[in-house]
């Protein structure tokens, strides 16, 4: 049992994001805004904070290799709450502002981010495909 509680306890977790409290770690900007933020965790377990989701994109391309045990945002519809990117669904939008001007959101998955679309307008993107839009910007 103790063996199974060290190894447990080692695993990689996220850390809640203080908003207002934590610095973006790639822009140095001040997280408050509780619809766009992102979290990266290595498989090592360190703990890395963005005020927005364009913020954690860019930073992933400048450390190629990188391993990561958890990858988060903040679902656009739920403020706080982060969910794991590489499942989200993201919609760039004019209509839906973000800290760093990209228009980006996220949401839990495609069908959130289409009805807003609908109403909003703008692109849908998945994961994969939103890290290689915004690496082509």
């Amino acid at each position: 049992m103790m063996v199974l509680a060290l190894v447990s306890s080692c695993a990689p977790k996220p850390k809640p994001i203080e908003y207002g409290m934590d610095m973006c770690h790639y822009c140095k900007m001040s997280i408050v805004d509780r619809q766009h933020a992102a979290e990266a965790v290595t498989a090592k377990g360190k703990v890395f904070k963005f005020d927005a989701i364009e913020c954690l994109v860019h930073y992933m391309a400048e450390q190629p290799g990188q391993e990561y045990a958890h990858l988060l945002a903040n679902d656009y519809e739920q403020p706080g709450a982060l969910i794991p990117a590489e499942s989200s669904a993201f919609l760039i939008s004019p209509e839906i502002p973000s800290p760093m001007g990209a228009f980006l959101s996220a949401f839990s998955d495609m069908e959130r981010a289409q009805a807003f679309q609908a109403e909003k307008g703008g692109e849908v993107f998945g994961w994969e495909a939103l890290r290689q839009h915004l690496a082509r910007e």
